[in-house]
């Protein structure tokens, strides 16, 4: 039966130890690992202690892989048994270390969840929606979710996506009233939130123009387009406009006004 003629401390990991059985170096433990197996010089071991001991120093050095990939902020689960798995731990000894990080309170999906839509709500980026389908992503499950969004109310996600869209509406205030209000709709419920919280926003967000803010947006499209349908004339002409101009979102009263206008100083021209 071998027997531990030495242990000796590693230089570069300090809590990790070297272990030589009958004056040879055999394999190297974690510090927790040589405590819980009273490993000591004289000490004998069988073979099968032997793999005992490597077996659980395999789980170690995982669970400390773990706990440094949760040192840079809280994981779920299916991100801690992911990382692992790319660290080509075995299922084994992944779920080993979830047992054991469960057991310290290392690891709780429930709680990473409710942080994580805290969060993204201090952010002030991302809907409900959105929030769900990336917690989803984690491995987070149902119950989970559901508990973890009321953390975030109706209030603060309509206060959300009013400053969301005015954000967008200030950049874009080129468009067409019309186009505008769709545009920024679109984007809320493209950043995950619902329709009713959408429409309870949108009556916050400066989306309105005045008569001449939206005259001046026309004069811009209807440049634009005038310069694709160059090479159409009279009534096929003003269809095109009428068409090209009511597409980004123009009322036609204001469409009309635009062609008699610009008719008028085509005339006065010649």
């Amino acid at each position: 039966m071998p027997i531990i003629t030495k242990i000796s401390t590693q230089k570069r990991y300090t809590a990790r130890y070297n272990i030589f059985l009958d004056e040879q170096y055999a394999f190297s433990v974690d510090e927790d690992v040589l405590i819980r197996y009273q490993l000591k010089k004289g000490k004998h071991v069988t073979d099968l202690e032997i793999v005992q001991i490597q077996h659980a120093d395999e789980i170690r050095k995982a669970f400390n892989a773990a706990l440094h990939f949760l040192s840079f902020r809280m994981r779920s689960e299916k991100e801690i048994r992911d990382h692992l798995k790319k660290k080509e731990w075995d299922d084994s000894i992944i779920d080993a270390v979830l047992h054991e990080l469960r057991k310290q309170k290392l690891t709780d999906d429930l709680e990473f969840a409710k942080a994580y839509v805290r969060t993204c709500m201090n952010m002030g980026r991302k809907g409900p929606a959105v929030i769900k389908k990336e917690l989803m992503e984690k491995g987070v499950n149902e119950p989970f979710l559901e508990t973890a969004l009321m953390e975030y109310t109706q209030e603060q996600q309509i206060k959300d996506a009013i400053a969301l869209g005015n954000k967008f509406a200030k950049r874009n205030k080129k468009l067409s009233e019309r186009m505008l209000r769709q545009k920024v709709e679109y984007t809320l419920s493209a950043r995950g939130f619902p329709f009713g919280i959408i429409q309870a926003a949108i009556d916050g967000i400066d989306i309105g123009k005045g008569e001449a803010e939206e005259w001046e947006a026309i004069i811009r499209e209807a440049n634009k387009a005038k310069r694709r349908f160059a090479n159409f004339s009279g009534s096929a002409y003003e269809q095109k406009m009428k068409q090209a101009l009511f597409r980004k979102g123009f009322a036609i009263d204001l469409i009309n006004r635009f062609l008699d206008e610009d008719t008028e100083d085509t005339e006065d021209g010649e």
